[in-house]
C-alpha cells in the first residue's frame, strides 16, 4: 500500500487505518478497505470526501477552495 504525504509506516500500521473514513460533507462511512475519495489538507487538516461529493463539488475543488465554500 503506498502512503499519502505526511503518513508514517513507522509502529506498523496506523489507528486511522482501523477506523471506518467518515466524508468531512455529508458524513458518508467508508466500508471495507480504504476508499478511492479526494482528500484535502486546509489549514494543516485532512478532509476526506466521498466520490459522490467530489464530483458534486469537482469544479470548486480544482479551483482550490476551501469546503466552507463550498
Amino acid at each position: 500500500m503506498t502512503s499519502l504525504p505526511g503518513d508514517s509506516d513507522v509502529g506498523g500500521g496506523s489507528a486511522r487505518e482501523s477506523q471506518p473514513l467518515a466524508c468531512a460533507r455529508c458524513g458518508a462511512r467508508a466500508e471495507g478497505p480504504r476508499p478511492t475519495w479526494t482528500c484535502s489538507v486546509e489549514n494543516g487538516t485532512r478532509h476526506y470526501f466521498c466520490d459522490r461529493c467530489s464530483r458534486e463539488n469537482l469544479r470548486a475543488i480544482e479551483g482550490r477552495l476551501d469546503s466552507a465554500w463550498w
